[in-house]
Protein backbone atom coordinates (compact mmCIF):
# COMPACT_ATOMS: atom_id res chain seq x y z
CA UNK A 1 0.00 0.00 0.00
CA UNK A 2 1.48 3.53 -1.12
CA UNK A 3 0.47 6.21 0.92
CA UNK A 4 -0.10 9.44 -1.19
CA UNK A 5 2.72 12.31 -0.19
CA UNK A 6 1.53 15.58 1.12
CA UNK A 7 -0.02 17.98 -1.33
CA UNK A 8 1.19 20.97 0.80
CA UNK A 9 3.94 21.84 2.67
CA UNK A 10 1.78 23.53 5.24
CA UNK A 11 -0.80 21.87 7.44
CA UNK A 12 -2.30 24.67 9.51
CA UNK A 13 -4.45 22.37 11.48
CA UNK A 14 -1.81 19.77 11.93
CA UNK A 15 0.85 22.31 13.23
CA UNK A 16 -1.43 24.12 15.53
CA UNK A 17 -0.30 24.56 19.00
CA UNK A 18 -2.00 22.29 21.65
CA UNK A 19 -4.86 24.38 23.50
CA UNK A 20 -6.80 23.81 26.17
CA UNK A 21 -6.07 22.62 29.93
CA UNK A 22 -4.92 25.44 32.12
CA UNK A 23 -1.69 26.79 32.38
CA UNK A 24 0.16 29.65 34.11
CA UNK A 25 -0.90 33.14 33.36
CA UNK A 26 -2.49 32.78 30.26
CA UNK A 27 -5.40 29.96 30.69
CA UNK A 28 -3.58 27.72 28.15
CA UNK A 29 -1.01 24.91 28.33
CA UNK A 30 2.55 25.48 29.56
CA UNK A 31 4.57 25.92 26.84
CA UNK A 32 2.10 27.16 24.27
CA UNK A 33 4.17 30.61 23.54
CA UNK A 34 7.41 28.33 22.88
CA UNK A 35 5.31 25.88 20.65
CA UNK A 36 3.95 29.01 18.52
CA UNK A 37 7.31 30.39 18.18
CA UNK A 38 8.52 27.17 16.74
CA UNK A 39 5.85 27.10 14.22
CA UNK A 40 7.07 30.66 13.18
CA UNK A 41 10.37 29.39 12.66
CA UNK A 42 9.01 26.70 10.47
CA UNK A 43 6.98 28.28 8.07
CA UNK A 44 10.01 31.45 8.31
CA UNK A 45 12.19 28.54 7.02
CA UNK A 46 9.45 27.59 3.90
CA UNK A 47 11.26 26.69 0.84
CA UNK A 48 14.41 26.28 2.14
CA UNK A 49 14.41 22.22 2.90
CA UNK A 50 17.90 21.34 4.37
CA UNK A 51 16.90 24.50 6.81
CA UNK A 52 13.77 22.55 7.80
CA UNK A 53 15.62 19.08 7.47
CA UNK A 54 17.68 20.46 10.12
CA UNK A 55 14.88 21.82 12.52
CA UNK A 56 13.39 18.25 12.40
CA UNK A 57 16.39 16.62 13.31
CA UNK A 58 16.46 19.10 16.48
CA UNK A 59 12.83 18.77 17.21
CA UNK A 60 13.13 14.83 17.09
CA UNK A 61 16.49 14.88 19.32
CA UNK A 62 14.32 17.16 21.81
CA UNK A 63 12.03 14.72 21.75
CA UNK A 64 14.33 11.77 22.26
CA UNK A 65 16.16 13.63 25.25
CA UNK A 66 12.37 14.52 26.78
CA UNK A 67 10.98 11.17 26.54
CA UNK A 68 14.32 9.87 28.24
CA UNK A 69 14.82 12.38 30.69
CA UNK A 70 12.13 14.32 32.54
CA UNK A 71 9.18 11.86 31.30
CA UNK A 72 11.11 9.04 32.15
CA UNK A 73 11.95 10.08 35.82
CA UNK A 74 8.05 11.55 36.12
CA UNK A 75 6.49 7.89 35.21
CA UNK A 76 4.79 6.96 38.76
CA UNK A 77 5.76 4.15 40.59
CA UNK A 78 2.53 3.03 42.06
CA UNK A 79 0.91 0.36 39.37
CA UNK A 80 -2.60 1.72 39.93
CA UNK A 81 -1.24 5.45 38.55
CA UNK A 82 0.85 3.92 36.12
CA UNK A 83 -2.40 2.09 34.62
CA UNK A 84 -3.73 5.46 34.67
CA UNK A 85 -1.65 7.00 32.77
CA UNK A 86 -1.26 4.48 30.15
CA UNK A 87 -5.49 4.36 29.85
CA UNK A 88 -5.22 8.85 29.38
CA UNK A 89 -2.38 8.22 26.94
CA UNK A 90 -4.15 5.31 25.06
CA UNK A 91 -7.61 7.89 25.26
CA UNK A 92 -5.77 10.96 24.37
CA UNK A 93 -4.04 9.50 20.84
CA UNK A 94 -1.56 7.03 22.30
CA UNK A 95 2.51 7.83 22.29
CA UNK A 96 3.90 10.87 20.48
CA UNK A 97 5.87 9.59 18.13
CA UNK A 98 7.48 11.97 15.51
CA UNK A 99 7.64 9.35 12.28
CA UNK A 100 10.96 10.46 9.65
CA UNK A 101 10.04 11.03 6.42
CA UNK A 102 10.79 7.69 4.14
CA UNK A 103 12.60 7.36 1.08
CA UNK A 104 8.95 6.59 -0.40
CA UNK A 105 7.87 10.18 -0.09
CA UNK A 106 10.68 11.64 -2.37
CA UNK A 107 10.44 9.07 -5.14
CA UNK A 108 6.44 9.23 -4.87
CA UNK A 109 7.35 13.37 -5.13
CA UNK A 110 9.73 12.69 -8.09
CA UNK A 111 7.32 10.08 -9.66
CA UNK A 112 4.27 12.95 -9.53
CA UNK A 113 6.72 15.95 -11.52
CA UNK A 114 7.38 13.57 -14.03
CA UNK A 115 4.18 12.87 -14.64
CA UNK A 116 3.06 16.28 -14.90
CA UNK A 117 6.10 17.21 -16.87
CA UNK A 118 5.27 14.27 -19.66
CA UNK A 119 1.87 14.85 -19.78
CA UNK A 120 2.92 18.76 -20.14
CA UNK A 121 4.40 17.73 -23.33
CA UNK A 122 1.86 15.02 -24.19
CA UNK A 123 3.97 11.46 -23.39
CA UNK A 124 2.85 9.15 -21.28
CA UNK A 125 3.26 8.91 -17.51
CA UNK A 126 6.05 6.77 -16.36
CA UNK A 127 4.80 3.76 -15.15
CA UNK A 128 4.19 3.54 -11.19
Amino acid sequence: MTSEPPTSCHDPAAAEAPSGGSGPATGGRAGDEELRVLLALAESLEGDPAALLDLLRRLEKLHRTIQDGAFRNSLPEDRNRLFQLLESMEDSGGWPYIPRLQLRTFLDLLQREASREACAQGEQPLAA
